[in-house]
């Protein structure tokens, strides 16, 4: 077995929205495959010039143990009576969530030595929300509270739902829904917070790259339950772009990852807008572009379905000795951007906050400013 993808850690706070660690989140197990070694895209900037207007990432919370294992028969998704919204003109922006570790430090440290740079080249930066705590009676609000503002401002957010039953096969950041009836009656609440507008939702990092550790059955029932939660969400609010997780170059073989992927109905445009790669992980830029485009063919699905890459961590490539956890001498990746110049890749995210640590710098999915200053001077 080879060791450490992407491990994706989440710790508690009082607004419970969620940002990620390690992987995009944290810990050790044996069944992750190895981080191995990327060369260094050398045609696009590594450190992102500050952008003060669009960013955000909120801060962990609390995850609940699951019991992973195949449920009852699935419920289709209910059909909504809304209408498509008339045709708009699309954000081109990114949103910024006001709410992040990150900015509790920097406004907590003005006179940090350190505070300048993490600032304007990490906190300044849009970055993903995370949903990782299984809350049924606030999802809805929660989720609201993220769109409505990225309506407001005229940006797009990014959310990751982040509850599957067995994630991360009961390693670091083990947790979520009890089983998948819950997780199906979740996923209706969380979409019922996407409103109207433009929003991106990473759906479920690690569910399908990491489903070896599942028996057949459980894994046919998770993937059925990943197709129903992309039909939801698209059915909640057509404007709502979706995104499967395909691991990252340097884990499964493209045509095995589009074969499961094709599984959990990534390759339906009712359910999805592509895939996304690299979430908490290291791989160049240029590796992650080929090597989703490599996946896209062998999914095949409408000519519209895209990639979104996770370019947080990934300035200087993985590490040649495979180090997952907080490895030294990385670098911010690409800036945060839906106008990447490249066909079939929608977007670069920074789906995991730089400088939350896998737990070796620090705490895991804790923000960590020794590890932000080096990823971001």
């Amino acid at each position: 077995m080879v060791a450490a993808a992407s491990v994706v850690v989440a710790v508690g706070t009082a607004t419970g929205m969620l940002s990620v660690l390690g992987d995009d989140g944290g810990g050790a197990d044996g069944a992750r495959p190895q981080v191995t070694h990327s060369p260094r895209l050398h045609s696009l900037p590594v450190v992102p010039s500050p952008s003060a207007t669009e960013t955000a990432t909120a801060s962990p919370s609390p995850s609940e143990k699951a019991s992973p294992g195949p449920s009852p028969a699935k419920r289709p998704a209910k059909k909504s009576q809304r209408k498509t919204p008339p045709a708009a003109a699309a954000p081109t922006r990114l949103y910024r969530h006001p709410e992040s570790q990150v900015l509790d430090w920097v406004r907590a440290h003005p006179d940090d030595p350190r505070q300048d740079v993490i600032g304007s080249r990490i906190a300044d930066h849009p970055a993903a929300v995370w949903f990782a705590d299984h809350t049924p009676a606030n999802i809805t609000a929660r989720v609201r509270a993220v769109t409505s503002g990225g309506a407001e401002s005229g940006r797009v957010p990014v959310v990751v739902p982040y509850v599957v039953p067995g994630r991360d096969c009961g390693g670091h950041s083990e947790g979520g829904a009890p089983d998948l009836d819950a997780y199906d009656d979740w996923i209706d609440r969380f979409a019922a917070g996407l409103g109207s507008g433009d929003v991106i939702v990473v759906l479920e990092p690690d569910s399908v790259a990491q489903a070896e550790c599942l028996s057949a059955g459980e894994r046919a029932d998770r993937f059925a339950s990943l197709a129903r939660a992309g039909r939801v969400m698209k059915d909640a609010n057509p404007r709502a772009r979706v995104y499967f997780d395909a691991g990252h170059s340097g884990w499964h073989a493209p045509a095995r990852q589009a074969g499961w992927l094709k599984q959990a109905g990534a390759a339906s445009a009712a359910s999805s807008d592509g895939i996304f790669s690299n979430v908490s992980n290291f791989h160049a830029t240029a590796d992650e572009v080929a090597y989703d485009r490599a996946v896209l063919d062998a999914l095949g699905g409408p000519a519209s379905l895209g990639a979104v890459i996770d370019t947080s961590r990934n300035g200087n490539g993985a590490p040649p000795d495979g180090q997952w956890c907080d490895p030294d001498g990385r670098k911010l990746g690409r800036a945060p951007t839906l106008s990447t110049g490249l066909g079939r890749v929608d977007a670069y995210l920074w789906v995991k906050l730089p400088g939350e640590s896998d737990g070796c710098k620090g705490e895991p999915g804790t923000f960590t400013p020794s590890y932000a200053y080096d990823l971001a001077r």
